[in-house]
């Protein structure tokens, strides 16, 4: 390694005072004592390089650094909080001091986290946030040997080094360490860019100026500054170019850093100081003003140095100069970033339209009512300041413009580009929904429409009002247009306008139109760049009445309408790709007539990073006239409403006061007020508030705070520890009585801190004589993934224990250890109980005295759940403690039990067992994904092996890579070709002679390979058990398939090892006996036998379908609001009573029948329906201790996918489903309840809704699981991600998670808990799963082709099922239902017709054309709108895209349509959108499931379904705890 020698800056305490014998005494002194190290592992410590000094005027006061950390913490690296403990940690041996290191994503900030530019250190306490590495440069790759920290010191000074090398080297200097700055955090670039520009210029006129690099010393000062910008253009790294006048202005910053270094090698010091160029560079630097003032002939420079025949003097510029001079200097600096980047010629004026010129095309004034009550968009974007480009789409129907009076208004009014000025402020109201694809544009011709289907769907969304809308758009094709507003916080694309509004948007339409008209028109012309003003006027006068951009047959009329309306159609213009239309001269002509007008011209701003200022929207106080919409607040019980009332009480008050008191007064109910006392903490993350993101801690301590004297047993000892320490009962500390059972806190490890909450499992006496307590951790409720929505008075036991001295406990706590009546017959005696307790810990905390906390549960994150405390096994006091139990064997990762068996992962292997060995092994990696919907191909299932022979090493028994199976491997179909694995059975593997020596990391799991006539039949194409058959060997080598003999060997070894493995799945699960009987005859099951259930929203039945078909339920009892899904589900289970109506109706009619009116919050509306009910439905209305088990998918008032939703106040969560939902669980009480919603459930409205639904089930009693499951690992071809909820009664086990059975790509799907802590319910299968995905042909290979269009409800097959899917997805079905397709117009039609069939295709591949409709119409084949706006968009990727046969479905949406969100619907091969049935299948719907309504209605069931495979998936893990539970009684 090259050692570098130079320079070191002197440590600073107070003004010093350096003369240049001092800089000279210093360079010596670093000669000295620099020397390499190298320790152990042979890494060679660097000497210090040389640097110079740089300005030493720092402030002097320490301040330490704010706990709220700018960067976000990276997962899976070491954090420390302390700068020394980093600095030890990467120390890599013996060093010199102060020791060195490399920083890596640093950023510069102050002492409240603000990121802050380099050189402001020279004015302010700085601090440093960074990744820090060893300074050995070949670990910089080994990001394991580095150490995250945040609680740096104060910068001390910096310097910069590298003149030798030629590369600049940044170094800051702490207190403790030196550190060299190598990359900053992408968020810190920009403000280290121009600091990182000025080091470069000082190295450059370094290397210029020295004889040692053959340059000539003496060059002129005109010579050395071109030399210097010649060699920044030439080397083209430079950020925003470097100019002779940056270099000018750098002029003293460069004297200041060359002076003091040292010379040539052979010790000829000549002094840079006194070269005749760099001195005229001082003094340009000086003249231009870019220095200080003197004094007394001495120049006053940034640090206390001045070279002066050897004398010095303290000078010190005044900080604000400092200050100032700093802030210049980046300005500077931007505006020559700026001039570089700034293309000629660019306009940058834009031209307003005048109100009274467009009056008259306009009605007469009116102005806006909202119908509704509507909501701030600001509730759903949180972000402050975001990107331009990075602003989230939504769309918007239903809508209305208006200025500050409400007064309806123009959209032309408003520029279309943002300005620096504008003169009237546009605001809007409407619908807001996710983009989903539906209606993607505004056609400007129903025969052009992308369906021809009508929409017959209600306006759905979120009623909002907009802030200040600041600019808008016009996209367009040759038949479509679509328009949309921007505001600070979001783009909006409009879709229906309000009716009353219509008026106002038809003059923007026609004008477009008329726009599109004319570009069309010159587009037609041979030279249309010569066609002026007036001749386009007079085409314009000649359009056919008909014709979309008719105006009139006046040429002075037309003229008026375009010049006065003629900003829509500039910048139409503007936008359009061709150059010859864009700047032809009817463009220029239009602009000198509104020119001559007099127009305003406004500056247009250039696009960057928005800033949300304050809404100012009118509507934000005014209340709504009519309700157009009929949304009813949820029926609740008391219970949830006051769980949910009262933490919007905390957060919202203002806002609850006015909600509560329109509930309390509608029902006339005694008003009751709970308090919390929660602090209002701000999050920072999608589920925990930030004060709850520290961890608790685990120590074992001696050290006791309290005298030995103050500390003594209580009693006898009552026995000893297996190793031997004396186990007691009871001790006093400090006057307190310790005893096990209790609880305690121990002081925290740092001021401030939450003193940490341990329940006691037993006490003892060490070796030494030490008092010690065993503890069981307990967190407080904001400390788990409940964050501020948890009760401040329950606490929850972990899994997770200590020991500590008895003079560590800070003070006993009392904490109840509680286990709550079940049934919904103990409802209300548990609920007076509780409002007992709540008002004794309010009397107690008005008194001051100290809180009294209780305990139900505990606390899992590892396993993403909460369980019955296990109080049988608390505080015995034996020595041994139920959490070290559960730990016991988690770290053992392998162990040897003989020569034939082995422990692998808790899992056992004996000699001949089947294995799953990763793909990875034999080097089947996948590099074949091109697009979205082909993201499986080329990942591949784990390779089905079977164990020969076990190679131990003696030397290496822990070690799994060097431990060793030899195995044969196991073919499947998909090895041999893509057809065989179409055809064959997904469960069929080859023998084969091919024979493998694999480390035992490589086993994935465990399986069988059994005889195809043992294999249990299927009729469903679900899989749940790791169960192959073997009938073929396969030769690799020839790629031959022969029958495998009766008598082959691989019989005998599996009779072998039939008793320890046939019935063994992966892991240590066990296949049930009777499996077969159970799969074949699913419907047959005794309804008695299975949980009694009740679907809420249950939509077609996708849930239902699933559970019922594992066996597990009967749905007894659903509900649905909407007709065509209601009459879907009742088509395909009979059995079940179907209430079609609202669930809020439903629930306030049951606790009518029940008696319990008093207990139910609902509106007048509700109860007066539901005394309208029948008494047929009366009668069927399902009673609590009738139903089991409640499962269903509450909507969240279209919130669903907008994760960006920040808060919603209480007055809107009232009309939240889940609460009803929730109501329901809570009154009914079943044995088990399951929560289905969309991926984005846990982290909208900010973890809210998901945080209070989680605390709601809590405090009923239950137990809670959470996670997130992919629906394509589970056996259907398509990505549809899903959050669950399960809920188990304490008498109950709760359901585990089911394993992932199929390979399917993505990522874990993570949901974060508390501080770093996150959790995931199924692992990744994208590295290999049991089996291998589900595609596109095994989907719908076998279905008969139709037409555009299709509308036959029943068909013939066609052809016999040739996949394993196939075949099972059939069933017993003899003709295929719904096997219908939208109708395309004409044109989207003859787009189908030229996308190519090949994977991935779609709208790039269309021959950019025009062609000819059958009315004559000549039309783009590419719709304009796509490649002139897919930067925006993506390039809008997928659109009129086809499947691939060997991919997977694209997530599936209630109306697939070619322009659509999700626009890949195109069938592979056929030229015509999926049918009903093919997103059936994709759904895993078998083909005898029956849909209802017209084809959108059936589109709309399919999208809004849970996958029935992903729900039978999950009734497997419900029936296992249920007939265990039978089993064991």
């Amino acid at each position: 390694m090259k050692s570098k020698v130079g320079l070191k800056c002197s440590p600073k305490k107070n003004k010093r005072k350096i003369s240049s014998e001092t800089a000279d005494e210093v360079v010596k002194k670093e000669n000295g004592h620099g020397q390499v190290m190298h320790n152990d592992e042979d890494h060679a410590v660097k000497k210090r390089p040389k640097r110079a000094a740089s300005c030493l005027n720092f402030k002097e006061k320490n301040v330490r650094i704010s706990d709220k950390s700018l960067v976000v913490e990276a997962k899976e690296t070491r954090v420390e909080e302390e700068e020394k403990d980093a600095v030890e940690l990467t120390k890599l041996g013996d060093e010199d001091l102060p020791p060195c290191r490399k920083l890596f994503d640093f950023i510069f900030h102050d002492a409240d986290g603000k990121p802050q530019p380099f050189e402001v250190c020279e004015i302010d306490d700085i601090y440093i946030t960074a990744f820090m590495m060893p300074m050995d440069d070949n670990l910089e790759k080994e990001k394991e040997r580095g150490v995250k920290c945040e609680g740096f010191g104060r910068i001390e000074r910096w310097s910069i080094s590298g003149y030798d090398e030629g590369t600049p080297i940044v170094w800051v200097i702490t207190e403790l360490a030196e550190y060299e700055c190598v990359k900053p955090a992408s968020s810190y670039k920009r403000f280290f860019d121009h600091f990182s520009e000025k080091a470069r210029v000082c190295v450059e006129v370094h290397k210029i100026l020295t004889k040692s690099l053959g340059r000539n010393p003496d060059l002129s000062l005109e010579e050395l500054l071109a030399a210097v910008v010649r060699s920044f253009s030439g080397s083209g790294s430079s950020n925003g170019g470097v100019n002779k006048d940056f270099v000018m202005s750098l002029g003293e910053f460069i004297y200041n850093q060359l002076i003091g270094l040292e010379e040539t090698p052979e010790g000829n010091i000549a002094s840079i100081a006194s070269r005749p160029a760099l001195c005229a560079l001082r003094e340009e630097c000086r003249r231009r003003g870019g220095l200080r003032e003197k004094v007394d002939g001495t120049l006053r420079i940034g640090g206390s140095l001045k070279i002066d025949n050897g004398e010095t003097l303290e000078t010190n510029e005044d900080e604000d100069e400092k200050l100032a001079r700093l802030l210049q200097e980046e300005e500077n600096w931007k505006l020559m970033r700026q001039q570089r980047g700034r293309q000629p010629g660019t306009s940058n004026i834009y031209i307003k339209i005048s109100e009274a010129e467009i009056a008259n095309d306009y009605p007469l004034p009116a102005y806006y009512k909202p119908a509704v009550d509507e909501m701030d968009e600001y509730i759903f974007f949180d972000d402050s300041s975001i990107h331009y480009t990075d602003l989230p789409r939504r769309v918007l129907n239903d809508w209305s413009l208006y200025n500050s009076d409400s007064r309806l208004i123009s959209l032309e009014l408003l520029p279309m580009k943002p300005c620096a000025e504008t003169d009237v402020l546009v605001f809007g109201s409407g619908n807001m929904q996710e983009d989903d694809g539906s209606g993607f544009c505004m056609e400007t011709d129903r025969s052009h429409s992308s369906s021809s289907i009508p929409d017959c769907a209600n306006i759905e969304g979120v009623p909002i009002y907009l802030s200040a809308i600041k600019e808008w758009m016009i996209e367009f094709g040759s038949s479509m247009i679509f328009i949309s507003v921007r505001t600070d916080v979001a783009w909006y694309r409009l879709g229906k306008p309000a009716k009353p509004y219509a008026p106002w948007y038809d003059p923007v339409v026609k004008t477009a139109k008329l726009a599109i008209g004319i570009i069309t028109l010159l587009k037609e012309q041979t030279r249309a760049s010569k066609l002026s003003f007036t001749d386009v006027i007079k085409k314009v006068t000649e359009f056919d009445r008909e014709h979309p951009a008719y105006i009139s047959s006046n040429i002075a009329a037309v003229e008026r309408y375009v010049v006065v309306h003629g900003q829509i159609i500039l910048q139409q213009f503007a936008e359009y790709p061709d150059k010859t239309i864009k700047k032809c001269a009817f463009v220029t002509g239009l602009s000198i007539k509104m020119e001559e007008r007099r127009h305003t011209k406004l500056l247009m701003k250039k696009k960057g990073f928005v800033q949300k200022e304050e809404n100012l929207n009118p509507s934000a106080a005014m209340k709504p006239l009519i309700s157009k919409r009929k949304v009813m607040r949820a029926t609740t019980t008391r219970l949830i409403n006051r769980i949910w009332g009262d933490y919007y009480s905390n957060n919202f008050p203002e806002d609850f006061k006015e909600g509560a008191e329109n509930v309390l007064k509608e029902e006339e109910v005694e008003e009751e007020v709970e308090e919390n006392e929660e602090e209002e903490i701000e999050e920072q993350s999608i589920i925990v508030p930030e004060a709850a993101s520290k961890s608790y801690h685990t120590r074992r301590s001696r050290d006791s705070n309290t005298s030995v004297e103050e500390i003594r047993w209580e009693g006898k000892s009552i026995g000893k520890m297996s190793s031997g320490e004396v186990l007691y009962k009871c001790a006093m500390v400090s006057g307190k009585m310790i005893s096990i059972g209790g609880a305690v806190t121990i002081d925290g490890g740092q001021p401030g801190e939450v003193p940490a909450m341990h329940f006691v499992e037993y006490l003892y006496e060490g070796d030494d004589g030490t008092k010690m307590v065993h503890g069981r951790i307990a967190l407080r409720g904001s400390q788990t993934v409940l964050g501020n929505a948890a009760n401040e008075r329950e606490v929850f036991l972990i899994n997770e224990c200590t020991d500590f001295a008895l003079g560590d406990i800070k003070e006993t706590v009392t904490v109840d250890i509680r286990s709550v009546p079940w049934g919904y017959q103990h409802r209300k005696e548990y609920a007076d109980a509780a409002k007992i307790d709540r008002a004794k810990a309010e009397e107690k905390k008005k008194k001051g005295l100290p809180l009294d906390f209780f305990c139900k549960c505990l606390y899992w994150p590892e396993r993403g759940a909460f369980f019955t405390i296990p109080s049988e096994s608390l505080g015995l006091g034996s020595g041994v403690c139920n959490s070290c139990r559960q730990r016991e064997g988690i770290d053992c990762l392998f162990k040897i039990n003989s020569k034939e068996s082995f422990v692998f992962k808790r899992t056992e292997y004996n000699l001949h067992d089947f294995v799953y060995v990763s793909p990875h092994y034999f080097g089947e990696e996948n590099g074949q994904e091109t697009f979205k919907a082909s993201r499986n191909v080329g990942l591949h299932a784990y390779a089905v092996c079977q164990i020969l022979e076990i190679l131990f090493l003696e030397e290496a028994k822990k070690s799994t890579k060097k431990n060793i199976i030899k195995v044969r491997r196991f073919y499947r179909p998909e090895d041999v070709s893509a057809a065989k694995a179409y055809t064959a059975d997904i469960r069929e593997v080859y023998y084969s002679e091919d024979l493998h020596e694999v480390p035992i990391d490589m086993i994935e799991g465990k399986c069988s390979v059994i005889k195809k006539n043992d294999l249990p039949n299927l009729d469903l194409p679900l899989i749940s058990d790791h169960v192959f058959f073997c009938e073929y060997f396969y030769d690799p080598t020839e790629g031959s398939l022969k029958q495998l003999p009766a008598n082959s060997k691989l019989w005998t070894t599996v009779r072998r090892s039939s008793n320890s493995s046939i019935k063994k799945k992966k892991g240590k699960e066990k296949c049930e006996e009777g499996q077969q009987t159970e799969r074949n005859l699913w419907k047959d099951l005794p309804q008695e036998n299975r949980l009694a259930t009740l679907d809420i929203f249950a939509g077609c039945g996708g849930l239902s379908e699933g559970l019922q078909q594992s066996g597990a339920t009967f749905t007894k009892w659903a509900i649905e609001y909407e007709q065509p899904a209601g009459e879907a589900f009742s088509k395909n289970h009979p059995d079940s009573v179907m209430f079609i109506d609202n669930c809020n109706v439903i629930l306030r009619a049951i606790m009518e029948k029940c008696g319990d009116t008093d207990d139910c919050i609902s509106t007048s509306e509700a109860a007066e329906l539901a005394a309208k009910l029948d008494e047929e439905k009366r009668t069927n209305l399902p009673m609590p201790g009738q139903v089991d088990f409640i499962n269903g998918g509450p909507p969240c008032q279209g919130f669903s996918g907008m994760n960006r939703f920040n808060q919603s106040t209480w007055s809107k969560v009232q009309c939240e489903m889940i609460l009803a939902f929730l109501s329901f669980a809570e009154y009914f009480r079943p044995r088990f309840f399951l929560l289905e919603n969309v991926r984005n459930f846990v982290s909208f409205n900010k973890g809210q809704t998901f945080r209070l639904a989680l605390a709601s089930l809590l405090e009923m009693g239950y137990q809670v699981r959470f996670g997130i499951l992919e629906a394509g690992a589970f056996g259907v071809s398509q990505s549809r991600k899903r959050a669950f909820i399960w809920a188990a009664s304490p008498e109950e086990t709760l359901p585990e998670w089911p394993e992932p059975m199929h390979v399917f790509a993505g990522p874990e799907l993570k949901i974060s808990l508390n501080g770093s802590m996150q959790y995931s319910a199924a692992p990744t299968t994208s590295d290999g799963a049991p089996f291998r995905s589900i595609t596109v042909r095994d989907t719908i290979g076998d279905l008969p082709s139709v037409e555009n269009g299709a509308s036959k409800l029943i068909v013939d097959y066609g052809g016999e099922p040739i996949s394993w899917f196939q075949k099972h997805i059939r069933g017993d079905s003899g003709a295929l239902s719904d096997h219908i397709a939208k109708e395309m117009n004409e044109l989207n039609l003859i787009r189908c017709k030229r996308i190519p069939k090949r994977p991935g295709a779609d709208w790039r591949d269309l021959p950019d054309e025009k062609v000819k409709l059958s009315n004559g119409q000549l039309v783009d084949l590419v719709p304009w709108c796509l490649p002139n706006t897919a930067m925006r968009h993506n390039q809008w990727k997928g659109l009129f895209g086809r499947l691939d046969w060997e991919g997977n479905f694209p997530t599936s949406i209630t109306d697939p349509q070619p322009m659509g969100k999700v626009g890949m619907c195109f069938h592979p091969e056929q030229d015509r959108i999926l049918t009903v049935r093919e997103c059936a299948r994709s759904q895993g719907f078998r083909d005898s499931y029956i849909f209802a309504g017209n084809i959108q209605n059936k589109h709309r069931q399919i999208g809004n379904a849970v996958p029935p495979p992903l729900a039978y998936a999950l009734g497997r893990k419900l029936k296992e705890v249920v007939d265990a539970k039978h089993s064991s009684s």
